[in-house]
């Protein structure tokens, strides 16, 4: 494939150290752009340093590994100081609060779109941020830019980047939005790139083994939910829980309830300091509201879209109604299951992006 980039300045490839940003490093030094690779060092613990999680030493090795062998510039960002500040201490203050935060999106747009850009502008002279993200971007004449899933459906990862802005997108390249994963591996492997079959990040960075209560166990006891009720849907006391913030909407296991059928987690109530357990009909609605909306197009009061509640969710039809005061309101056609407070609601049109914004209430 060939890029139609402009060439009127470097391009700062975000390097995880997996072979997406790998391959995008490469593809762009094969086809004459001045580039650069950056990692970011975001967070250090030793549970960290497992398999199946990104920025730990091993990814920031693998990544100057790949700038060596194409032969390109690579510096490391140290951020672990403000990655704490705005990701870690809000993912915590979620949990603590009944919510079910996704860190990858903040992570995003503060670090890898924002402080990674400034960094690179004003210590590198560079013009654009190359990432590794499965998405897809286009400019219209006048400037506007528009945001579309990537080609390989599986791997699209445009619900991650619906609160970038306009200015952010203008300078973002995402190389392999057009490229499935299989041929992103096979070009890894031409390459002879040292992590062209590396297994895929599949966690949260900084949670090893995806056991969130257990980070903050170790690491904020102070946010630990003090013990409290388990109720069913008629508020009467079912059993014990060891804290809200070992919980999560949709939940079935570590319950530690013997009924006699499967129940889920269907609400959780942080000033009464209970959970709500139910059966799996009691997870369907069909109705939301957001706030802290990132519009990416210029949308009406009102008009018909699909959404995703979740990464993994199949857009579903709804009618979406804005507020002047930033906030939204969904109503999908037919009920959804597990809508989760502190998850992300993207909006799309066919393809495209629309916006986005964060879940607080469902009904």
């Amino acid at each position: 494939m060939i890029f139609d980039y402009p060439k009127n300045g470097k391009i700062a490839v975000a390097m995880s150290g997996g072979v997406d940003s790998s391959v995008v490093a490469a593809l762009l030094k094969e086809q004459g752009y001045d580039i650069m690779g950056i990692s970011l060092s975001l967070w250090s613990c030793h549970r960290s340093e497992r398999r199946k999680t990104c920025c730990s030493t091993v990814d920031v090795m693998d990544a100057r590994l790949v700038c060596e062998k194409i032969g390109i510039p690579f510096t490391q960002l140290d951020l672990q100081s403000e990655f704490k500040g705005v990701v870690i201490n809000h993912f915590v203050n979620e949990y603590a609060n009944g919510r079910t935060p996704i860190p990858c999106i903040p992570c995003n747009d503060t670090f890898k779109f924002q402080r990674m850009w400034e960094e690179a502008s004003t210590r590198f002279n560079a013009a654009y941020v190359a990432t590794g993200h499965y998405a897809k971007l286009t400019r219209d004449a006048d400037g506007t830019m528009h945001l579309y899933r990537g080609e390989d459906d599986k791997k699209d990862q445009s619900y991650f980047l619906f609160s970038l802005t306009q200015e952010q997108l203008a300078r973002s390249l995402f190389p392999v939005g057009d490229l499935t994963k299989s041929v992103v591996r096979e070009m890894a492997t031409k390459y002879n790139l040292v992590n062209a079959q590396k297994a895929e990040s599949q966690e949260i960075c900084f949670v090893p083994d995806n056991d969130y209560a257990g980070f903050i166990e170790d690491y904020f006891p102070e946010k630990m939910g003090d013990p409290g009720k388990f109720v069913n849907q008629k508020g009467e006391e079912i059993g014990r829980h060891r804290g809200i913030h070992a919980y999560t909407v949709g939940q079935r296991r570590g319950l530690h309830l013997s009924m006699g059928e499967r129940v889920y987690v269907s609400e959780i109530d942080p000033k009464s300091n209970t959970v709500v357990i139910g059966d799996d009909s009691h997870l369907n609605k069909n109705q939301l509201t957001a706030s802290r909306a990132n519009w990416i197009q210029a949308m009406p009061e009102t008009f018909r879209a699909t959404a995703k509640i979740r990464y993994a969710h199949t857009p579903a039809p709804c009618t979406v109604k804005r507020s002047e005061t930033g906030d939204f309101e969904i109503t999908f056609d037919e009920a959804q299951r597990a809508i989760t407070p502190g998850q992300a609601v993207v909006v799309y049109q066919g393809e495209e992006v629309l916006g986005g914004g964060w879940i607080d209430n469902v009904r």
